[in-house]
């Protein structure tokens, strides 16, 4: 009953205070959001973006365009890209409700949706995977660059199945520029964007180039450059629990003599800062073209992308191999420890089609196919410890139906190929090969104030162990329906029924072995079996009075819910993670409002408060791991022609619901600052800003992170960047 009465509590609470992060459902433009809903729609010269349309949230997520079976959707425009500028998309998107990241290093950290992570949460690169291997461990970073994105598309609610069994929770989906779409008006059109920070001496510059070479034919071109110092932090490295732990092992090392070891316990329980071995270096390079043909599109490119990042180290921790060392040290002997470093470089190439069909049952096809070849090596000192390679082929053909009756919506197939090496001293994953081919379609009924929409999906999925002599083949059946009902003023409610299915991945099914960058012993389960989740989820969003609002209750039961956790025991000196399985609980509260508090045309004074809440329960009672706590962010921001000034605080609970061998966290509170300034009159092609985060240098640590006990985040920072566009 406590519990009980807790969630419906926190519901009434969010339902009344849930609002907008930095990502409004707009872009803001220098407009008050009390105007939002009456601003004509956004678009440059060159590329589509996200309008206003009664309140709802119209993305590119092809098929998806404007159905409530979505439920939660937030856009990042570039401004608020900008404003939340980071190497990694996790960060980037962060502030959101409802919205988290892995924060494993600052050169990897990937996004956690409604506490969903990994294989639950599918980043896309305009509607198709990465092809990178992000999905599969938490220190393997995302293959993309925000700075050189267009738009970032975060979507979650049950008809996000439609992009795959991966989406189980929610997807992220970006928009980059490399297949122009449009034919820019003017000679040629530029953007770039440079910045820099304190607290990990940022340095960073991309730029994007479009040049039409006559009226139906445009070539593109973009690059980017990233480098980071180590990230300075607040206080100690370490958490309470582990600094304890140390210090203990320093003062029992003391006690028999070992005075050499009992220093070096007590240097990394006092080490301050910040963080050691957490630089990182990356660029990007890609080139495409676009041929625009009256209502169609169709283009391809090729991209290259390369990042270095060094992996934080627990401290105090050593490191076996479990064989003779170098030094003839015997069979099991500890080695001396390395620093852990990862290059990463990822080919790839992508073609995209939007063909227009006329006036028949079908207005529309669009195909997107993505090719990949990805290599991924971690380093112990200057040598190579682990490689793996991954070659993918992704590919992605829907036709939408013509809007000329009561229904609307579409169809499609997809087919998606991985091929997966790993070589090296910690090769945990054996060589395998995942196929998954998938038929999908959604519906919408109804003009009125009441609509049913109604989306499904099939998928097959072959996973393929060779040297093992394991092939598992799956089926899979997921499908969601909303009621939705639309009032006046852009008001919009409606309850979404769902039933999704997974199946496991080659990691959880036939990992074993120790992994250095996680440094983990993980042990996966060949018997694994389907995973799957019954949902609802309840919302309301809309515009009333100058109010905007958004706000939504969920609830998911999971049966064989696939989960890695900690049991203990140790192998090679490393911590045994093993992947398990039983049922499963989430139940979750997400919401946004904004509001005008003062505004005179030239002059808006607007408020914002936004906040989420999960709670995950394993079948046993016991909490699944890493889920975010209890969030609030409340914000305010003056708003002129020339200048935006904001100041926010972010809060976040202390989370004790926790797994066994899981440390809790404290709560904490981020103070931020910014200042934006357009310094041409009536032209928004430059945009200046300066912010200040963090302001009171406050310890933080995202209770998401598998490294949280040693990987805070940055203190105080000051970064300061430009945006040009013509």
């Amino acid at each position: 009953m406590k519990m009980i009465a807790s969630r419906i509590a926190l519901t009434a609470a969010l339902a009344l205070v849930a609002a907008p992060t930095l990502a409004q459902d707009t872009a803001q433009d220098g407009e008050t959001q009390a105007g939002a809903d009456e601003k004509e729609p956004v678009e440059d010269d060159l590329h589509s973006r996200a309008v206003d349309y009664q309140g709802n949230i119209i993305v590119s997520a092809a098929g998806l365009e404007q159905l409530d079976i979505l439920a939660g959707t937030s856009v990042f425009e570039a401004d608020d890209i900008q404003r939340n500028l980071n190497g990694q998309i996790g960060e980037v998107l962060a502030k959101l409700p409802g919205v988290s990241a892995t924060s494993f290093a600052p050169g990897s950290s990937r996004p956690v949706l409604r506490g969903f992570q990994g294989e639950r949460v599918r980043v896309l690169v305009d509607g198709i995977g990465t092809a990178d291997v992000s999905n599969t461990s938490v220190d393997h970073a995302t293959s993309i660059d925000p700075l050189t994105a267009e738009r970032i598309e975060v979507l979650r609610g049950p008809a996000v199945l439609l992009y795959g069994s991966q989406a189980i929770g929610g997807a992220v989906n970006v928009i980059d520029k490399r297949i122009p779409t449009r034919v820019p008006a003017e000679g040629f059109h530029l953007d770039a964007l440079i910045a820099g920070d304190t607290a990990s001496d940022l340095r960073t510059a991309g730029a994007s180039l479009d040049v039409p070479i006559s009226d139906s034919f445009v070539v593109h071109i973009d690059g980017s450059w990233r480098e980071t110092g180590d990230l300075e932090i607040p206080g100690f490295q370490v958490g309470p629990e582990l600094r304890a732990e140390l210090l203990e092992e320093a003062a029992e090392e003391e006690a028999e003599g070992e005075f050499e070891e009992a220093e070096e316990f007590r240097e990394a329980a006092n080490q301050e800062g910040f963080i050691p071995n957490s630089a990182s270096e990356t660029y990007t390079i890609n080139g495409g073209f676009g041929v625009i043909l009256g209502g169609s599109t169709f283009g391809a490119s090729v991209g290259y992308y390369d990042t270095n990042y060094g992996v934080p180290t627990r401290p105090g921790a050593g490191h076996h191999h479990g064989e003779e060392g170098e030094e003839g040290e015997e069979e099991g002997g500890e080695e001396e420890e390395e620093l852990v470093t990862i290059a990463l470089q990822q080919v790839r190439a992508d073609f995209k089609g939007d063909i227009a069909l006329g006036d028949g049952f079908f207005s529309r096809l669009k195909l997107r196919a993505g090719y990949s070849d990805y290599t991924h090596t971690e380093f112990e000192g200057a040598e190579v410890g682990t490689t793996f390679d991954s070659e993918s082929i992704e590919a992605r053909l829907e036709l939408t139906q013509s809007e000329t009756g009561p229904t609307r919506g579409g169809f499609g197939v997809q087919y998606r190929h991985r091929d997966f090496f790993a070589e090296g001293a910690e090769a945990y994953v054996p060589p395998n090969t995942t196929d998954q081919f998938a038929v999908f379609g959604l519906q919408e009924f109804g003009q009125g104030p009441f609509q049913l929409e109604l989306a499904a999906r099939y998928e097959t999925t072959s996973v393929d162990a060779s040297t093992l002599g394991i092939e598992r083949d799956f089926d899979t059946f997921s499908g969601a329906a909303g009621f939705i009902f639309e009032g006046d003023d852009a008001f919009r409610t409606g309850i979404n029924v769902s039933r999704a299915e997974r199946a496991p991945s080659a990691e959880e099914l036939f990992s074993d072995g120790p992994h250095i960058a996680t440094q983990a012993f993980e042990i996966g389960d060949t018997n694994l079996n389907t995973e799957s989740a019954w949902g609802i989820e309840a919302f309301a969003r809309g515009t009333v009075g100058g109010v905007t609002f958004s706000a939504a209750v969920f609830n998911q039961w999971f049966d064989d819910y696939i989960y890695l956790t900690e049991t203990g025991l140790e192998e090679d000196d490393l911590p045994v993670f093993v992947y398990l399985q039983q049922d499963a609980d989430y139940f979750g509260i997400e919401g946004e409002v904004s509001f005008p508090v003062f505004d005179s045309g030239n002059f808006g004074l607007i408020a914002d408060v936004s906040g989420s809440y999960i709670n995950a329960e394993l079948g046993d009672g016991t909490s699944v791991p890493r889920i975010p706590p209890l969030s609030f962010l409340a914000g305010l921001e003056a708003q002129t022609n020339a200048f935006d000034v904001r100041g926010e605080v972010q809060w976040f609970a202390e989370q004790d619901q926790i797994a066994a061998f899981e440390t809790p966290t404290s709560d904490f509170a981020l103070v931020n600052l910014l200042v934006a300034w357009r310094p041409m009159a009536n032209n928004e092609n430059v945009f200046l800003q300066l912010s200040a985060d963090n302001i009171f240098d406050v310890t933080a640590r995202r209770h998401a992170s598998f490294t949280k006990d040693f990987v805070p985040l940055a203190g105080r920072n000051i970064r300061a960047s430009i945006r040009l566009s013509f």
